[in-house]
């Protein structure tokens, strides 16, 4: 009975969410509880749903503090004078254009907002690409790239692969960093590629300095907020927690560091604590959506997981998957993450789907790791800019003035490639072990 329990769930958590009968936070929280009680597991599920609460917290903690240090650092101008510096370096010839176009987004992606990169990068280059009469497909490709290949520990993704799977953020994202550097060498190559492309069909004959450059205007308010004087301490702040997360990750946990990174952001940037309270309400919306998300998938991985419907589905499955094959799930799964994402949200992905084939994994003698990091190649990563499941990609559309056909049309291959390049690379490197 458990197997078919379990699967009824993610199929009803799957559907509710797919079809938007209800919000992924009400579905997390909703069916779980409603399957462990018409399992019979009574006021049991009350235990299932705390361990699973208790396992997220880290995880929670170190997303909420990241959205918050982030948006301090922006707020006080960190990234101005390198997109100033950037919009000067690229002049007017397409191929610096679209790889400092790349360059910008992928800048600006560092705070993990896909949506932020996009308001930020799109405005900034369309007036160049307009003025140049370069193809508006080429703007949004680029962007999509930069953001896509740029899964960072504090992203969507990678927090929700570590609290489906229950496994820490560094052990996901350590080994990915050399496939990560391969896929952004990837990246810029098809920027290059798409620049020299322009300038073919426009009969590239412009001068450096022959078109005006685009101006970025700062409304008075944000101009309020900006703190030119504390560039250079902010950029070592920020390196001093990113490097104390990637090199001591497992000593020191994620969430300590950017609790640490934002105290000493705001004293520093906002020493006014009236303005360290608003730079907080500014950016607290974003971070407790995205945690309340967290915790609800609490609620389902504790209830999966403690009711035993998780392993029971995947002892069900593994009699379907022949023994041979067990050791290449994860590069099968690098391979069709990307594609995926037009199937499936983030949220019914990460905690309806993968669990169940981290599990089926486990039970070949596959690590769990493995799987997430295959789903990390492009599910919702490299997927999300085109999946018409998020609301970035209308973003993307949007601020471009494109079709999102003519857009999923012409950056899809783009974004596959940079999966497949990236899953060869894990072969290649030894992370996924044949």
């Amino acid at each position: 009975m458990l197997p078919w329990l379990g699967l009824a769930t993610i199929v009803v958590l799957l559907g509710a969410i797919l079809s938007k009968r209800m919000s992924p936070l009400v579905a997390l929280i909703i069916v779980p509880i409603a399957a462990s009680l018409i399992g019979g597991f009574g006021f049991q599920t009350s235990k299932f749903v705390i361990d699973g609460l208790k396992n997220l917290a880290p995880v929670v903690g170190m997303f909420v503090f990241a959205i918050l240090y982030f948006g301090t650092i922006t707020d006080a101008g960190t990234l101005d004078p390198i997109i100033e510096r950037i919009l000067r370096a690229v002049g007017t010839k397409p191929t610096r254009i679209v790889m400092g176009t790349t360059l910008l987004a992928l800048l600006i992606h560092l705070d993990g907002s896909g949506a932020v990169c996009f308001l930020v990068t799109i405005p900034a280059m369309l007036p160049l690409y307009d003025r140049l009469a370069m193809d508006r497909r080429v703007l949004a490709a680029a962007v999509s790239m930069a953001a896509g290949i740029n899964f960072l520990p504090w992203t969507g993704p990678m927090i929700r692969a570590s609290a489906s799977l229950h496994l820490p953020i560094p052990a996901l994202f350590n080994p990915l960093i050399p496939v990560q550097i391969v896929g952004l060498v990837f990246v810029f190559g098809m920027a290059f590629w798409l620049g020299r492309r322009e300038e073919e069909r426009l009969g590239y004959h412009h001068a450096d300095g022959a078109v005006p450059m685009p101006r970025r205007e700062l409304t008075p308010e944000e101009q309020a907020l900006r703190r030119p004087e504390n560039f250079w301490f902010n950029i070592v702040l920020t390196l001093v927690v990113l490097g104390t997360m990637v090199v001591l990750g497992e000593k020191v946990p994620p969430a300590i560091m950017f609790m640490v990174g934002l105290c000493i952001a705001l004293m520093v940037n906002y020493p006014n604590v009236e303005m360290q309270r608003k730079r907080v309400d500014a950016h607290a919306r974003a971070a407790l959506m995205m945690a309340g998300i967290l915790l609800a998938a609490g609620v389902f991985t504790g209830i999966m997981q403690g009711s035993g419907m998780l392993k029971a589905m995947a002892q069900a499955a593994v009699g379907f998957v022949p023994q041979a094959m067990a050791s290449h799930i994860p590069v099968a799964l690098g391979l069709v993450s990307m594609p995926l994402s037009m199937l499936f949200d983030p949220d019914s992905f990460y905690f309806g789907v993968l669990p169940v084939v981290a599990e089926v994994a486990g039970q070949l003698g596959v690590p769990a790791v493995h799987v997430g990091q295959a789903a990390l190649l492009g599910q919702m990563t490299t997927g999300f800019p085109v999946s018409p499941l998020t609301p970035a990609t209308f973003l993307v559309v949007g601020l471009c003035g494109i079709d999102l056909a003519d857009h999923q049309k012409f950056s899809f291959p783009l974004l596959f490639g940079a999966s497949i390049v990236m899953t060869v690379a894990c072969v290649v490197l030894g992370v996924f072990p044949l």
